[in-house]
């Protein structure tokens, strides 16, 4: 109990000291997971419109894949990833394996299914005659895209949130494919399993904590916009 009362003491030492290290690791943590999750909406919600509206042969085979993909273990994620970002590698000319970048990629690859998922069950379960509607109306096939897309916005603001948890607290692929590389790549998750391998409990539970509360006041202020547009 002790030991789980200085790491909170800890955590709001270097939160209210703002502490250079820790600091440096929040924001790249924010940076990183971010950016994966903005990725994953623009890749997640036009293909799961795209896949929710079209009919086509194999279909069923693509939904199940992405519901499978929803589920995707990180590790296995980081593991492909680092193949192909490798030296001999598909995409080695890249060299961005071990950095912020590659972190990215990674963590983009884990959220898009997700948030393709949430997609694809949020349009279909929109009215069935309402895309009718809307082209009765004269709308064009993309305005009319673009209406279902907004028709659904509450559950795609869900997408946004399940999409960011699931990168923010990602710990396999980041170590794998970023290599927790200090003052570069090191974001919070690799830094808590840094620091309690040493032993450092009290530093790994404090930004423990801080992963904590930022992924609550992100989900927060995401859950109060949707409430706020919630239909009375």
């Amino acid at each position: 109990m002790d030991l789980i009362l200085e790491g909170i003491k800890k955590a709001f030492s270097l939160i209210f000291t703002l502490d250079a290290e820790v600091l440096g690791i929040t924001l790249l943590s924010l940076k990183v997971s971010g950016l994966a999750t903005l990725i994953s909406l623009f890749i997640g919600i036009s293909v799961g419109t795209a896949v929710a509206l079209t009919r086509f042969p194999g279909r069923q085979f693509v939904v199940s894949l992405i519901n499978t993909g929803m589920g995707l273990p990180p590790v296995v994620v980081g593991l492909f990833v680092t193949i192909f970002l490798w030296r001999n590698g598909p995409l080695g000319f890249l060299e961005i394996l071990y950095t912020p970048t590659a972190i990215i990629l990674a963590q983009a690859v884990i959220a898009t299914p997700i948030v393709t998922g949430i997609t694809l069950a949020a349009i279909q379960h929109l009215p069935a005659n309402l895309r009718l509607q809307i082209l009765a109306l004269g709308a064009t096939r993309f305005q009319m895209v673009w209406i279902l897309v907004k028709e659904a916005h509450l559950p795609l603001l869900a997408a946004v949130m399940a999409g960011f948890g699931g990168v923010i607290s990602e710990v396999g692929a980041s170590i794998m494919v970023g290599g927790n590389i200090k003052g570069y790549s090191r974001v919070l998750t690799t830094a808590t399993v840094m620091e309690t391998s040493r032993g450092n409990f009290d530093v790994a539970i404090a930004l423990g904590i801080i992963l904590m509360l930022l992924s609550f006041l992100v989900n927060a202020l995401l859950t109060q916009i949707q409430q706020r547009e919630r239909p009375r």
